[in-house]
């Protein structure tokens, strides 16, 4: 199929794995979420970037998280990983936007996901809530996000469209953060 032109860095743990307060926070449940949401980006990022500057064309788009701008209760692992990843988009815009190469982010607000449904239910406990109140409140439009909803950004940014497009990350979150 030839060089990646194109790479989607979507792979996560979320806060769901064992939210807690950071002084309770487990060190192994860290490490692990900072592997996987942040150092997997950087080292996917690194393996195909040759290709793209070789070419001088190519598209990074990493699905980061509004909890990446405005931090989470009982999550900081999960935050501190998406804001890592916004800096990492950020600095590698910077370092290849001359070559051809965009490189942004999505930051997702809730998403209907199995991941959040547990999250979900933490906090409902937490807060002495209904799963179904949470919901109905968890952005300003009065629910959670779909996942299909993610999709057109996403084109967008893959698309030679967007070549003027680089170092942003992009809120999808149902008016939770409107900055």
């Amino acid at each position: 199929m030839g060089p990646i032109e194109i790479l989607v860095n979507n792979a996560g743990v979320g806060s769901s794995i064992d939210p807690r307060p950071v002084v309770e926070f487990d060190d192994q449940v860290w490490n692990y979420t900072l592997a996987l949401n942040l150092t997997a980006p950087y080292l996917l990022s690194k393996a195909v970037l040759p290709a793209m500057l070789a070419k001088k064309h190519g598209r990074i788009i990493t699905v980061a998280s509004i909890a990446g701008k405005i931090g989470l209760m009982h999550g900081a692992a999960y935050a501190a990983s998406k804001h890592g990843v916004l800096g990492l988009t950020r600095s590698l815009a910077i370092e290849v936007a001359s070559q051809g190469i965009t490189v942004n982010a999505i930051c997702p607000g809730p998403v209907a996901t199995a991941m959040n449904d547990q999250r979900m239910k933490y906090d409902a406990a937490r807060l002495g809530k209904t799963v179904e109140n949470l919901y109905a409140h968890a952005t300003a439009i009065g629910r959670r996000i779909t996942p299909q909803e993610i999709v057109p950004l996403a084109v967008l940014l893959a698309s030679d469209e967007s070549a003027a497009i680089t170092g942003q990350a992009f809120n999808i979150c149902g008016g939770l953060a409107m900055f």
